[in-house]
């Protein structure tokens, strides 16, 4: 049975409001429902990750930007 982190959620509740502009890797890599690794390169390629000492923050304002530059027009 798949078992859910308790911590998941309320990181969500947040995200989705806009509570938080900065996440780590585990939790933008669950945001956009993808793995870290992919999420990592894509982090990179948007020019959304800060380091600080030993902490990696992602910026999810310039990770939608990034991603809504591949929208489709119909």
């Amino acid at each position: 049975m798949y078992k859910r982190n308790k911590g998941t959620e309320s990181v969500e509740k947040l995200v989705k409001n806009r509570g938080k502009k900065f996440v780590r890797l585990e939790e933008g890599a669950e945001y956009y429902s993808v793995g870290k690794n992919t999420f990592r390169k894509w982090a990179q390629d948007a020019g959304a990750v800060y380091r600080i000492n030993r902490i990696t923050l992602y910026n999810l304002e310039k990770m939608d930007e990034f991603l809504e530059s591949f929208e489709e027009e119909n």
